[in-house]
């Protein structure tokens, strides 16, 4: 499996996100770019995760349908003919971090996934679709981890 770079202009790896991309803030998904995807991929497919959260790993962010060309998001954007998937707010799109006040920094895992064949995803998908169809499709991958706290 190739590795992608994946980067934020608003954080490094394993720091502190900024809080106007929290859900307190308005749920503004934070930007990111990436490295050019290998010849081999159709399909990216973006999720963000908290593993940390006390139900167990929370889904913040989920799409599909990206096209592979493609090479970053400006804050709040939404790729044009991505598939949106629904976050564990039950909103589909982007919801930001929000842990429990007082609870030690969360972990917020988002991964960008190279696919070689098309997902087949449908609007609304969930964490466990996405997972489900990926599974054996991924031919690069790039992982970029921020943190929050309240």
């Amino acid at each position: 499996m190739e590795e992608m770079m994946l980067r934020s202009a608003a954080f490094n790896d394993h720091t502190l996100m900024p809080s106007e991309y929290s859900h307190d803030s308005g749920d503004v998904s934070p930007p990111l770019e990436w490295s050019q995807a290998p010849e081999e991929v159709v399909e990216l497919a973006l999720a963000c995760e908290d593993p940390d959260a006390p139900t167990g790993t929370f889904a913040h962010w989920l799409l599909a349908g990206i096209d592979p060309v493609t090479t970053g998001l400006d804050a709040g954007e939404q790729p044009t003919g991505a598939v949106v998937g629904r976050n564990d707010f039950g909103a589909d799109g982007y919801g930001g971090p929000k842990p429990p006040a007082g609870d030690d920094p969360h972990r917020y895992f988002f991964r960008l996934y190279g696919l070689s064949d098309p997902s087949g995803l449908r609007p609304g998908f969930t964490a466990e679709d996405l997972r489900v169809a990926v599974q054996e499709k991924i031919v690069a991958s790039g992982t970029l981890v921020g943190t929050f706290v309240r």
